[in-house]
């Protein structure tokens, strides 16, 4: 990166050099040319780059040579002494100003960094600073609380801003030089003004901050949990295991019979509760039988059940608790005298 020479006219609190330093390229852009042939009353020679540079130097050095680049409507008064009225273009005429930000040519470069260098006059930085004095301090001390070093803080805050707008020197392209008017004078263009507003305001709006607050130890209480992850919330809802399968009566069950369509074991309500008589097929068991009868073949037990299993009923009890309209005839039970021996 090319390095950012400036002339000692640019330094903070340094006055006004007597000739602008000006540096040329091997070759004079056809803008620059008819610029200077438009602003110079006298028409001058403008044949080789030796009578560009004198010319151009000559009338920056002007005293008139003064640059508007910016305006700011500001307050005239802190903010507790500004007229309050209902019209608000008689506030603004009553408790604004404009303060025009002027500059001059310090520096002018077509060789390295094809730049222009403008540093505030006195007059603006003096408008200026008494601005940052007299109202904005006054209004960021009276937005703030009071400490016992406000004071000091409010005169080095004011004491910074004198520092750095002294030190301000606006920089852009050097095509900003197509401004240029009579004498020397000119106006930014392309919207180069609305930047150098934004600069100034970023300076004068500085704000005024309260010392940063003592640091207390504090005692963090040690996590519930000290295997769960940072950050986790030891609050949350537990997770619950899926429950586990409630016991269900033996005479809710189904028999496990094919021609009879199986239910959920869930269901509370007997499948037969529903059902007439006539509607339920059950095959009649075949005569003899090879082995011992056993009323557990025509039951099963829920799957995951922790709790023991019960007894199975004997057909006689189980009819008693299903009732008189299901007994022996509808599962084939009036036969249970052949099983006698057996059982």
């Amino acid at each position: 990166m090319p390095p950012q020479l400036l002339p000692a006219s640019a330094a903070a609190f340094a006055p006004r050099a007597s000739s602008v330093n000006v540096v040329l390229g091997s070759k004079v852009e056809p803008w620059l040319t008819q610029t200077l042939k438009r602003i110079n009353r006298v028409k001058r020679p403008l044949n080789s780059i030796p009578q560009h540079q004198r010319c151009l130097t000559e009338t920056l050095s002007s005293p008139n040579a003064i640059w508007t680049l910016t305006s700011l409507m500001l307050p005239k008064a802190p903010e507790s002494e500004l007229r309050k009225d209902s019209n608000p273009l008689i506030e603004a005429l009553f408790n604004y100003q404009l303060i025009h930000i002027e500059a001059y040519i310090v520096h002018v470069d077509m060789v390295l960094r094809n730049e222009v260098a403008y540093k505030l006059t006195p007059d603006s930085i003096e408008a200026l600073i008494e601005y940052h004095k007299e109202i904005y301090c006054v209004n960021a001390k009276a937005d703030t609380y009071d400490w016992p070093e406000k004071e000091q803080h409010a005169k080095k805050l004011h004491e910074d801003f004198v520092q750095a707008i002294n030190k301000f020197v606006f920089r852009t392209h050097v095509s900003a030089l197509e401004g240029l008017e009579e004498e020397g004078a000119g106006e930014l263009l392309c919207g180069k003004s609305e930047e150098v507003k934004n600069n100034i305001v970023g300076l004068l709006n500085k704000p005024l901050l309260p010392p940063p607050p003592k640091i207390v130890d504090v005692v963090r209480q040690p996590p519930l949990l000290p295997s769960s992850p940072v950050g986790a919330n030891i609050w949350s809802q537990p997770t619950h295991s899926p429950a586990m399968p409630a016991p269900v009566d033996p005479w809710r069950v189904l028999p496990s019979s094919p021609s009879v369509t199986s239910t959920s074991v869930d269901s509370n309500t007997p499948i037969w509760a529903n059902m007439a008589l006539h509607e339920i097929q059950v095959p009649s068991p075949p005569i003899p039988y090879s082995q011992p009868y056993s009323t557990a073949g025509m039951y099963y037990s829920s799957p995951m059940v922790s709790a023991p299993i019960p007894a199975l009923p004997l057909p006689s009890m189980l009819a008693s608790q299903c009732g008189v309209g299901v007994g022996y005839g509808g599962f084939g039970w009036d036969r249970y005298h052949e099983y006698t021996t057996t059982i």
